[in-house]
């Protein structure tokens, strides 16, 4: 039955998707980073959904009478030299024969991020793709609340298999990542039981994450919430909130979870955080002695022999950082790292540029949250292998989009205010011909 689900629900979009392509970007988020075919039993799980989608959505971009050009904005060109630069490096792997199959999924992601760049070029595009990701992640975010809440937070939330949000704690960061996203739709949703549905989800996946004994996810939680009410306008009602709602949260899990969260003060002591440690050690070790670094697939015996402090411990990298550097090098590491400062200079440039201008409010509040949600990932990322998550990429593709929306109206502003200035010149000076010759008259 969910396979029949899911298949009735992407063919029949594929009409809209040839008519409006920006509905290609929302259906390709939507089964790129839910994977509900995933949750099916039947054919649904092999069949390839997503390569339709991106088919029928570039055949759309050709046939349609679109807008095509992909905006050259410094955050793009950048993001575009770091896709080249991965290419670069896995000519020249350490295991070359390995590389192929991660290159050509990094590749697919990538890709259809510059796709995704062209096609959100109006506020409801902007807005539909970030229903598309609450919507994909939200679904395991209440599924995962709920469940913590009837096994008494004792069983830990897992991500649905064979994604990125797999793991415990990749899926509690991506939890993490979308409440500031449900914060911004419920901001803009009039109807007031949208709103507590939002409220309720907002509250059940921030429980599915803690449920999800993810340590990463606690830190970046922190670190969010810190930040969110800095960035809120509300600030004594949200703190307040947080007051109330926080320690309901945490005293709700059991001991064996306030247990696990202690040993983020012991790191030394826990064999995991070590292995994470000598896992780091290898990838500056490896980028030292190799500028183009190892290439996709360097986690194993051979490598950790010849790079790590403990060649016996191997660890994947789990941690977005070191994983760029070990595979990619310093300047993979340059380039990745240029991606996020110019994407969050992108959000402070229209919170500087719009903030007096009433007709820009969506922006401003839009914003804010999109910085909340990567600062989140730039937090918890520090302890995860999730660089090539795509998520964070749609993130960034909603910011540009909204500075190049808010650039466009402010042109337009100035543009009409300037000729309605010419043109009340333009008046007084033949007000005034007329005053003279009436004088000399």
């Amino acid at each position: 039955m969910r396979d029949i689900f899911v298949t009735l629900i992407v063919f029949g979009t594929l009409p809209l998707i040839y008519k409006r392509p920006y509905w290609g970007a929302v259906m390709w988020i939507w089964i790129s980073v839910m994977n509900p075919h995933a949750q099916g039993w039947g054919f649904a799980r092999t069949f390839p959904f997503a390569a339709i989608i991106a088919a029928v959505t570039i055949i759309s971009l050709v046939v349609q009478k679109e807008d095509k050009k992909l905006p050259m904005v410094p955050t793009i060109a950048v993001f575009i030299a770091f896709l080249a630069w991965m290419s670069l490096t896995s000519l020249f792997a350490m295991h070359i024969d390995l590389v192929y199959d991660q290159w050509k999924k990094v590749m697919k992601i990538f890709g259809m991020t510059l796709v995704v760049m062209m096609l959100l070029k109006e506020r409801k595009h902007i807005e539909l793709a970030i229903w598309s990701i609450v919507i994909s992640i939200g679904y395991y975010g209440v599924k995962g609340g709920i469940f913590t809440i009837r096994s008494g937070g004792n069983d830990r939330v897992w991500g649905p298999a064979e994604t990125f949000i797999a793991g415990n704690n990749e899926v509690a960061l991506a939890f993490v990542m979308i409440i500031p996203l449900m914060f911004y739709l419920m901001k803009i949703t009039s109807n007031k039981w949208g709103r507590y549905a939002f409220i309720a989800s907002m509250g059940l996946c921030a429980l599915a994450s803690l449920g999800s004994y993810s340590r990463g996810a606690l830190l970046a939680i922190v670190a969010m919430a810190v930040f969110f009410w800095l960035k809120s306008k509300e600030k004594l009602a949200i703190g307040l909130a947080m007051i109330l709602f926080v320690p309901v949260l945490l005293l709700a899990m059991p001991a064996q979870w306030h247990d696990r969260m202690d040993t983020i003060h012991e790191y030394k002591d826990d064999a995991s955080a070590m292995g994470r440690v000598n896992a780091w050690h290898m990838a500056t070790n490896l980028a030292m002695d190799r500028p183009l670094g190892g290439g996709f697939e360097i986690y194993d015996q051979v490598v950790f022999a010849l790079y790590a402090p403990n060649p016996k411990d191997v660890h994947a990298a789990h941690s977005i950082y070191f994983q760029v550097l070990g595979e990619h090098g310093f300047i993979g590491l340059f380039l990745y790292l240029a991606i996020g400062v110019l994407t969050w200079r992108n959000g402070s440039w229209v919170l500087k540029h719009g903030k007096h201008d009433p007709e820009l409010k969506w922006a401003l509040d839009l914003v804010p949250m999109l910085q909340v949600s990567l600062l989140g990932f730039v937090v918890g990322g520090a302890f995860l292998s999730l660089a090539y998550f795509d998520v964070p990429y749609y993130v960034m593709t909603a910011m540009i989009a909204t500075r190049l929306l808010v650039e466009k109206h402010l042109k337009t502003k100035t543009a009409d205010d300037k000729t309605a200035a010419q043109i009340v010149a333009k008046a007084s000076q033949l007000l005034e011909q007329k005053k003279a010759t009436n004088g000399c008259t």
